[in-house]
């Protein structure tokens, strides 16, 4: 039969719409992991390919479907038509591929083509498994008789005289999966209708599994007829391309209206719920979302004339991140309930790993989160308007849809609730009231707290070099029980940020850091960060007053010459004038670099910085760095 008399064969055929609504994506989650595990299980027995991967695939598990007991039915149906066809060639596939489109007449092209699939997974899949049993499990030995499993495995060694069919066989098989992943994947374009992929290409692509099936049935047999693969794999890698390039142009043009869109509702506010509505991928056009607290699904709407904190992340987000925001949500549940977080994800692409880190993090969120993960229809809007980077932002929307804040998260970072409620207004505010020494050490050290009031001196003093900072104690506490500093009634406290508590220390710098995005103290904040990777520095402040920050050499010149210039404790100038001049002159001549490391997620990165140490401006340059989860140390 020509491939005239095919298409139009087909035409004639009556396609009514479905009654029941057919879930593609629940059903598609089935036939893929049994095909994933087939196909691997046939690599591993014809190969000889290493079984590491297969180990990984154990580990994991489909989501659980919308399978309902009509569709059960029809896949045995469809089964049976598949099982039916065993005599190779061109005029059987094509004939029972008629019989199956006229069983699907229902269905939409995409359901025909998924459907055909998962019967055809159903086959391939138990007669892989039971070939896997064969030798360790009597009653797959026995149920594998029934299937012919034997045909291909007993005497031992006959498997490789079918290498070359078993090989092309199963490749077609991982082929025309991925045709139907992006048929999927393509259809999930609001720009896209099923229609935009031709019914040729579709009928070529259930002719191709119906050819797959025969060619199963001919393994098996006594006779010596194979099914001709090599046809189908090349029309089927075309179909694969050329659908690749479809989603690819269709993606762009997709990504261009949706950053359009969204430019003029945040341009003119129409309000929050129609700003997500634009932002958020849709199925069927509902838009629900998961409330972490109840879970339970809720829709979009219950955001209406809500205060929404936008929280967009990628996937790699820590428990750090996450923590930063629960006593937030705790708070902001108690007021009147107008404040609601909803974390959004922001992938480029979206695959079956990153399915399960989602589904890992979600639970640990008790806000809202988006409901299915996917694709941000207005991901180049975030990275390009709102500057995301991958690490996390918290953007503030009101109920209008208007930006009050282009990333809370810093502002929150620092001062808790008292950011609330986290407009930029309220971080100026802030920023102009800032204790700074009070503010970085709320949250870790709740003692300091007193001695801030009481207007004490304090040391802080960190490093990476826990040798320098046994040295400082040594001589920072012998400074500190000196009877001159006694008799002047000066009382000086020691606090640690060593590396032993890196818990401490990764609070202590992402505060730090977060001051510089709220440019908050910039001087002293810049200094400290330009000392964040040596070996040691200290800070002296009375009260929350900073008097003097220098690094592991200037102080440790300070303490070595304390002798020296001790007397000059109970001079007007003080313990920390002395200190301030001393440092001062040490300064001078002084001509050591000066680095400040800044994340790109600082909010937008200044074009001029000037340098702690002088009244230069410093050099710019890009610097990668990793730290593998852990806190920063010299050797990262």
């Amino acid at each position: 039969m020509s491939d005239e008399q095919t298409m139009s064969e087909t035409s004639a055929i009556h396609h009514e719409p479905a009654d029941e609504k057919f879930d593609a994506d629940s059903v598609f989650v089935i036939a893929n992991d049994i095909l994933k595990r087939a196909t691997r299980i046939v690599d591993l027995m014809v190969q000889g390919s290493d079984q590491s991967h297969e180990e990984n695939l154990e580990k994991e598990a489909p989501q659980a479907t919308s399978f309902r007991p009509p569709l059960y039915k029809l896949i045995n149906q469809l089964s049976c038509e598949l099982m039916a066809c065993r005599t190779p060639g061109e005029q059987t596939a094509n004939k029972t591929t008629t019989s199956i489109l006229t069983i699907l007449k229902s269905y939409p092209w995409n359901a025909k083509a998924l459907l055909t699939l998962v019967a055809f997974s159903f086959e391939y899949g138990e007669f892989w498994l039971l070939a896997q049993l064969h030798s360790s499990n009597q009653l797959a030995k026995s149920v594998g008789m029934l299937k012919r499993v034997e045909a291909i495995l007993e005497p031992p060694g006959l498997i490789q005289k079918y290498k070359k069919e078993i090989g092309e066989l199963n490749d077609l098989t991982k082929e025309t999966l991925e045709v139907i992943r992006s048929i999927l994947e393509f259809e999930k374009l609001s720009i896209n209708d099923t229609k935009d992929v031709s019914e040729d290409a579709y009928r070529t692509t259930i002719t191709t599994i119906v050819a797959c099936m025969i060619q199963m049935s001919c393994l098996t047999s006594d006779e010596d007829k194979k099914q001709k693969l090599s046809p189908l794999v090349d029309k089927i890698k075309l179909i694969k391309e050329d659908l690749k390039k479809q989603i690819l142009r269709n993606q762009q043009i997709e990504e261009a209206e949706a950053y359009r869109n969204l430019e003029e509702i945040i341009q003119t506010p129409a309000g929050i719920v129609v700003f997500l509505k634009a932002l958020l991928p849709t199925k069927d056009d509902v838009h629900m979302l998961f409330d972490g607290s109840t879970k339970t699904p809720v829709s979009i709407d219950e955001l209406k004339n809500k205060n929404v904190l936008l929280f967009f992340s990628d996937l790699n987000i820590s428990d750090d991140d996450i923590s930063i925001l629960k006593p937030i949500h705790d708070e902001i549940r108690n007021k009147d309930d107008q404040y609601k977080i909803l974390w959004i994800p922001i992938m480029n692409q979206w695959t079956d790993d990153l399915q399960k880190k989602f589904e890992k993090l979600q639970p640990k969120m008790s806000w809202y989160t988006v409901k299915h993960f996917g694709p941000v229809r207005g991901i180049r809007f975030i990275e390009k308007k709102w500057e995301f980077n991958n690490s996390p932002i918290l953007m503030v929307m009101n109920p209008q849809g208007e930006v009050e804040h282009r990333n809370a998260l810093h502002m929150i970072q620092v001062w808790g609730m008292r950011a609330f409620p986290f407009t930029e207004a309220n971080e100026e505010k802030l920023v102009k009231e800032s204790t700074w020494i009070g503010d970085i050490m709320a949250g870790i050290e709740p003692n300091l707290q007193d001695l801030i009031k009481d207007e004490k001196h304090i040391f802080l003093y960190g490093g990476t070099d826990s040798d320098w900072m046994e040295q400082f104690k040594e001589k920072a506490s012998a400074l500190a029980d000196d009877p001159i500093i006694k008799e002047t009634l000066i009382s000086i406290k020691l606090f640690s940020l060593g590396k032993d508590n890196p818990n401490i220390l990764r609070l202590f710098w992402n505060k730090i850091r977060s001051l510089f995005s709220c440019k908050c103290d910039e001087k002293i904040t810049n200094k400290l960060l330009s000392f964040e990777t040596q070996k040691g520095w200290a800070i002296l402040s009375k009260g929350s007053r900073v008097e003097v920050i220098g690094d592991a050499n200037i102080i440790m010149l300070f303490l070595n010459d304390f002798g020296n210039w001790k007397d000059k404790v109970s001079s007007e100038k003080g313990f920390e004038g002395c200190f301030k001049e001393y440092n001062d002159k040490s300064l001078e001549g002084n001509h050591l670099c000066s680095h400040i490391s800044i994340p790109f997620n600082a909010g937008k990165i200044r074009e001029k910085m000037e340098c702690p140490r002088c009244p230069r401006f410093m050099e710019s340059s890009v610097k990668f760095r990793c730290c593998h989860g852990m806190a920063m140390n010299n050797d990262d």
